[in-house]
């Protein structure tokens, strides 16, 4: 009898000490995955802060529902604070998307026309918004940490509100630079875009993100 126990209390002990590892273990991984979401947060933000002005080439991606590519898209990407942004697309064909700071020209070359909305409703048809000093982050959505792979890490930031026009969208930094963006639509649809040849903070003309409509563009405007 004094031996079967001994051997319960020594099982119990060392199943006692299983779980205290565990629990351990778990706090551990908790603490880390909060201290990483911490830094990259961090990361971000001193990005924004640091970053005036932005100008890169890019490639634009957009995956179906069913995984599938669609052409690649390519251009170049202006920013400058605040609220001031331009898309170029010049290939497979000729798109801009132009924001003032008050406003944003989404420009279609072959169609002939361009939309025309005010900038604080343009940010499910463009998330350089989240670039641009016109958007609360920590107000409009969740931010957390998604991981990364040899100094490259993602954030994905998650809008509160409930009808947002996208899912998420997902930035990639490496060293305080803006590596590629990730969107992520209501149908399905996931856009992704690679910045390369990026330079900050280098002087921007204020002209370039004024939109003027070519003769015979149908003009839609949506107030």
């Amino acid at each position: 009898m004094e031996k079967i126990t001994a051997f319960w209390v020594v099982r119990s002990a060392t199943g006692r000490c299983q779980r205290y590892r565990g629990l351990m273990l778990s706090i551990l991984i908790l603490a880390y995955g909060q201290l990483l979401a911490a830094d990259v947060v961090t990361e971000l933000n001193r990005f924004l802060c640091a970053t005036h002005t932005f100008s890169a080439e890019f490639e634009q991606v957009t995956l179906g529902e069913d995984g599938r590519s669609g052409r690649p898209m390519r251009g170049t990407f202006l920013l400058s604070k605040p609220g001031k942004f331009r898309w170029d697309y010049f290939q497979p064909y000729q798109q801009q998307i132009v924001a003032n700071g008050k406003k944003v020209w989404f420009y279609d070359a072959d169609l002939e026309q361009v939309t025309i909305k005010p900038l604080g409703n343009a940010i499910g048809s463009t998330p350089a918004l989240l670039l641009t000093g016109q958007v609360d982050l920590d107000r409009d959505f969740l931010v957390d940490a998604q991981g990364g792979n040899g100094g490259v890490r993602w954030v994905r930031l998650v809008p509160r509100l409930q009808d947002s026009s996208f899912r998420y969208i997902k930035l990639e930094l490496n060293n305080d630079r803006l590596r590629g963006m990730e969107l992520a639509d209501n149908f399905g649809q996931v856009t992704r875009i690679t910045f390369y040849n990026s330079r900050i903070n280098i002087p921007i003309e204020a002209s370039i993100f004024e939109f003027v409509a070519p003769d015979g563009t149908d003009i839609f405007e949506n107030l």
